[in-house]
């Protein structure tokens, strides 16, 4: 095949109706039919990436293996296509106009006084097309954020006009995911608002191929029509979206509706084999039937928005369907955890994981839970942060260095267990300076860690500034919490672990960000083992 196809996902009426899952539902069935599928995302708002976020702004952030802070999307992306995003698949505004300024000041567009359109529009156009340039890709999925209408969204939507016609007939399609709202007192759907949203994308000058519809109703045939006569697509190209037990179905209910189907058709391409998602719905049968519940405790401080640790969850989801073990995460806030409650706020729990997350609010409540863990033989996970805890936990508790912090927390304690690294220390931008995308990690032979690996060496995935003080490596060791892996290049420590204890390890990259359906992260499978182990103990 010479020509990459596009396929473009905007949305209408209100934001957070699932573009995201769409996009890689569609993504996981055209690859299932054996197409080379990518997704990308381009989002409206002007931060050059969301590595500055507050997580209650934007959900968290996700870092791929190259080192790019992005959008939680390109997590779902990941998860269901088991194929890993880079930098090229997450574009927001802010990094479109900081690369055309950039060219403004090099005297690239020779005096031209610069615009929306052409400047902006080509420099989206041209990331629209990079990964499918690359000769790696059949079909790329570019979802648009925020909703038709929106004045950020606006240059993007243009884009995709112009895109479209550039490429030709075939060549490039456009899918609007709209809502079909049921009201309650007439007791009906209305299409209302799905053919509003269809106008104001007319009136930008895109049509819409297909029409995938968010519902928690049944669409009937007669509204199927109407829709399609009034949105002016085809009646096979109206998509019931109903809402689902869990995010994982939706691949299903858009075979069933025909969704991949209608796509290649439009796009000129063969159907080729039915989906195989035999491993798919291996899966999903493992999750809808587990043998056994666990509780989990996840200690953080931004648990009021479930997005703060999507990847965390969603790793859960996939070692809980290996164990055939239902999850129940239990969000425990850390800000309100201390001595003297701690045991009662860890009741009715078969494991904790302390989350990551930066600053110190909270952080003696994430020591507190360690600490219980520890003591009271609690199945232990810790991530990034968590990790961090875990350490100055055992140098408070075990070897009496009573005051002993990281610096990020406490500037002048004597007993630094955790610090910022050297070359970290003359860093004054926030954005894009932290130790981020894959490094290598050595595990020492006869550890915890390298039996749950079963490998001498892994690489994995970072988002940090400060780190385990090395200096201390010897006295910590020597007490019991050993250093289990190390980065060959730096030598910093990377995971921690206790041998004596059901399980206990400390990692100090991001193991959530590599976990997929088909692949879900060995340590989350492990800790998910030993809770249910510690459960029937």
């Amino acid at each position: 095949m010479n020509q990459t196809k596009y396929i473009f996902v905007t949305g209408g009426v209100t934001s957070s109706l699932g573009k995201g899952i769409i996009a890689a539902s569609l993504a996981k069935l055209l690859q299932a039919r054996g197409y080379r599928t990518t997704i990308q995302k381009f989002d409206p708002y002007i931060n050059v990436d969301p590595g500055t976020l507050n997580p209650y702004e934007h959900g968290e952030c996700y870092v791929t293996d190259d080192g790019a802070e992005t959008d939680l999307d390109l997590g779902h992306y990941e998860r269901f296509l088991n194929v890993p995003t880079s930098q090229a698949n997450n574009v927001t505004t802010g990094r479109v106009y900081l690369s055309v300024i950039e060219k403004e000041r090099r005297g690239e567009f020779l005096g031209k006084t610069v615009q929306v359109v052409p400047h902006i529009t080509n420099e989206i156009k041209e990331r629209m097309q990079l990964l499918g340039n690359s000769g790696d890709f059949d079909i790329v999925i570019t979802e648009i954020g925020g909703t038709v209408g929106d004045i950020e969204s606006l240059p993007y939507i243009e884009s995709v006009r112009q895109l479209v016609w550039e490429l030709g007939e075939g060549n490039g399609i456009v899918i609007h995911l709209t809502l079909v709202p049921y009201l309650a007192a007439a007791g009906e759907l209305k299409t209302k608002p799905t053919q509003h949203s269809v106008k104001t994308l007319m009136e930008s000058g895109i049509k819409a191929d297909i029409l995938v519809c968010r519902t928690e109703h049944e669409i009937s045939d007669e509204l199927r029509q109407k829709l399609a006569l009034f949105c002016n697509v085809k009646r096979e190209a109206v998509i019931q979206s109903i809402d689902a037990s869990t995010i994982y179905e939706v691949p299903n209910l858009m075979l069933e509706e025909g969704l991949d189907v209608v796509a290649l058709k439009k796009l000129n391409l063969p159907k080729k084999a039915a989906p195989d998602l035999k491993n798919w719905n291996t899966f999903l049968h493992r999750l809808k039937n587990p043998k056994h519940t666990v509780n989990i405790g996840l200690i953080g401080k931004y648990v009021e928005l479930q997005d703060s640790y999507k990847s965390i969850l969603e790793a859960f989801i996939h070692a809980g369907a290996a164990n055939e073990t239902k999850v129940n995460v239990v969000s425990v806030h850390s800000e309100y955890i201390d001595a003297d409650n701690v045991a009662e706020k860890m009741q009715g729990l078969d494991g904790i994981l302390v989350a990551p997350g930066f600053g110190e609010r909270g952080i003696e409540g994430k020591i507190e839970a360690v600490r219980y863990a520890r003591e009271n033989n609690l199945p232990f996970f810790g991530i990034c942060l968590g990790m961090q805890m875990a350490v100055i936990e055992f140098a408070r508790n075990v070897l009496g260095y009573k005051d002993a912090n990281s610096t990020e927390m406490n500037q002048g304690t004597s007993h630094p267990v955790i610090d910022l690294m050297e070359e970290q220390k003359s860093i004054t931008d926030k954005g894009g300076t932290m130790r981020l995308g894959a490094w290598k990690c050595d595990l020492k032979q006869n550890s915890l860690a390298y039996s749950i690996y079963g490998k001498t060496s892994i690489l994995e995935r970072h988002r940090h500034r400060y780190e385990y003080n090395s200096d201390y490596a010897q006295a910590l060791e020597k007490a019991g919490l050993i250093s289990s892996g190390i980065n060959p290049d730096t030598k910093l420590v990377e995971i921690v672990e206790i041998a004596n204890h059901p399980f206990f390890i400390g990692v100090q990259y991001h193991p959530e960000y590599k976990s997929t359906v088909a692949n879900p992260h060995p340590l989350f499978v492990s800790f998910v083992a030993a809770t249910v182990k510690a459960k029937k103990k």
